[in-house]
């Protein structure tokens, strides 16, 4: 693959994972005592326009001891 798409693949993916992080965390926070030590079930989508593509990821997080 070309350098350039390569570069700007990886820029959108950190970004990607470091504000998805973010609102997890503050999501987390705001949701006090609910969240602690359960496990919360986790989903992102991933759609490019243009190029008629969704790809699904799904997961678990563990939240925090309280």
């Amino acid at each position: 693959m070309d350098d350039d798409f390569n570069m700007s693949m990886r820029k959108f993916l950190k970004q990607v994972g470091v504000t998805s992080q973010q609102a997890i965390e503050k999501a987390v926070r705001e949701a006090g005592g609910k969240a602690a030590g359960k496990t919360l079930s986790a989903k992102v989508v991933l759609t490019i326009d243009g190029l008629d593509m969704e790809h699904v990821v799904t997961g678990k997080i563990t939240g925090p001891d309280a």
